[in-house]
């Protein structure tokens, strides 16, 4: 079962370190003010220390193109997960600049799944995730796999990330039946917000993966 994995809401260089060990393909942290996993600048520094040149994202819930390249300079982040309306320029100027775009679609509906497919042009990949009032994210919510089989057809060859309510336990089923191309997870490898678990962790790539040699 080929499919990548993205550990996201890092905020300790150590969990960092974990995933990659375990053999996460990329690293992910909240740069979104207030948020629950929101990361600190030193943490994010050790965090893209740690990644051992995997690439690491960062999250925003804007879509100021100077900020984020801001973050990229002082971090080292490789790639920007975009939550929001996107303007084609931006994503533009930021893979310009080098770093990679995924852009985040929220789904409640079948509706929405079939527009996926709409935000795939002018970026890297989509992250397709269940829509959850007052929430971007990382509530542990699993998105509807029907809802998740269309939003794959409507995205067609784009790279599709599958991010919601993943744990150790039902991801392998998950890629399965919906078939990404990356399947992003949070909160189902932690103890508490931001801090990992690391045998989650390991659990989690073991499912997708097989048996890993030990730590």
């Amino acid at each position: 079962m080929r499919v990548e994995v993205k550990i996201c809401g890092l905020r300790r260089g150590t969990d960092a370190a974990v995933a990659v060990r375990s053999g996460a393909s990329n690293l992910g942290m909240i740069f979104i003010p207030g948020a629950r996993r929101e990361v600190r600048a030193t943490a994010a520094r050790d965090i893209v220390a740690a990644a051992a040149a995997r690439p690491v994202f960062g999250v925003f819930a804007s879509d100021d193109a100077d900020a984020i390249l801001q973050h990229r300079d002082r971090s080292g982040l490789s790639g920007a997960q975009l939550h929001g309306d996107l303007r084609p320029d931006v994503a533009e100027r930021l893979r310009s600049h080098g770093m990679l775009v995924w852009r985040v679609v929220r789904v409640s509906d079948a509706a929405g799944a079939r527009a996926a497919g709409l935000a795939g042009p002018g970026v890297d990949a989509v992250l397709v995730e269940p829509k959850v009032e007052g929430a971007l994210g990382g509530t542990g919510t699993p998105l509807d796999r029907s809802l998740g089989r269309l939003a794959r057809m409507a995205l067609g060859g784009h790279r599709m990330v599958l991010a919601g309510g993943l744990r150790p336990d039902t991801v392998a089923a998950a890629v399965a039946e919906i078939g990404p191309d990356v399947v992003d997870v949070s909160s189902g490898v932690e103890r508490v917000p931001g801090e990992k678990d690391p045998a989650l962790i390991r659990s989690f790539l073991e499912a997708l993966v097989g048996d890993l040699p030990s730590p």
